[in-house]
């Protein structure tokens, strides 16, 4: 099976990378790096959707394509 997830990357005052996949509430997790965050959020997507199946539930699709970014003045 191949789905396709939205993530979001925050990155942290720290220096350190936070991703979280809004389709999927509570998948989240971090990185020291931009990429490593990236790396880390696929397993836990992956790990996120074989609990799914595992407990019968449907796994969802993530169709959402209203994300924009958008520049402003200050």
């Amino acid at each position: 099976m191949h789905k396709r997830f939205n993530i979001r990357l925050i990155p942290e005052d720290d220096g350190r990378w936070t991703a979280e996949v809004p389709a999927l509430p509570g998948c989240a997790t971090w990185g020291d790096t931009r990429e490593q965050a990236i790396e880390r959020i696929k397993e836990a997507i992956e790990l996120y959707l074989e609990v799914l199946i595992q407990e019968g539930k449907q796994v969802p699709d993530d169709d959402r394509e209203d994300y924009a970014r958008v520049d402003v003045a200050l």
